[in-house]
């Protein structure tokens, strides 16, 4: 199997490539440029549809099976703003969408966020480490090395494989 990730970012290619390996036994798994086609710090429904556009514009029938599409934003719940992270795969007929854990920023980086920073800019000044979107991550700086950037993708990923898993369940109803 053949699979696209819409972004170069390693964390984001090794994390499908860790699920898709679970799942399928094999996988071959490459990252490629995919444009999200929303703001490079998504908010709401933004994120969905920035990870539906990467599945969409990474898939290519004639090299890969399937395009997975990455991305992170904010969700205001009540009080409440949360990183959500979700992933679309798509195999030219069939989306599927899953996402991952959420958490909260600490207000101090939350407020550069809405004043009109990236966090992965932020996490990086606060954490002190370069790139550190293309490590650990914000979740693996904020819990202390409890949860990496790459297993909360890998979450999403996962979720994202559930209907792929019980196909007769999710068909139903999609004149399939």
């Amino acid at each position: 199997m053949k699979v696209a990730v819409g972004s170069t970012n390693p964390v984001k290619v090794k994390a499908v490539e860790n699920v898709f390996r679970r799942v399928y036994g094999e996988a071959e798994v490459e990252g490629v440029k995919a444009m999200s086609g929303v703001p490079s710090q998504p908010f709401g429904e933004e994120t969905i549809i920035g990870a539906i556009n990467r599945a969409k514009r990474s898939y290519a029938p004639e090299k890969f099976d399937m395009g997975v599409g990455i991305e992170a934003g904010l969700f205001r719940v009540g009080e409440f703003t949360l990183d959500v992270q979700y992933c679309a795969i798509y195999d030219g007929s069939w989306l599927t969408l899953g996402c991952g854990s959420g958490f909260e920023y600490p207000p101090t980086v939350l407020d550069e966020v809405l004043a009109g920073k990236e966090v992965g800019d932020v996490m990086s000044r606060v954490a002190g480490i370069e790139n550190l979107g293309e490590k650990e991550g914000a979740i693996g700086f904020l819990s202390h090395g409890m949860l990496t950037r790459t297993q909360l993708t890998e979450q999403s990923v996962l979720m994202a494989l559930i209907p792929r898993l019980n196909p007769i369940l999710y068909h139903r109803g999609r004149g399939d």
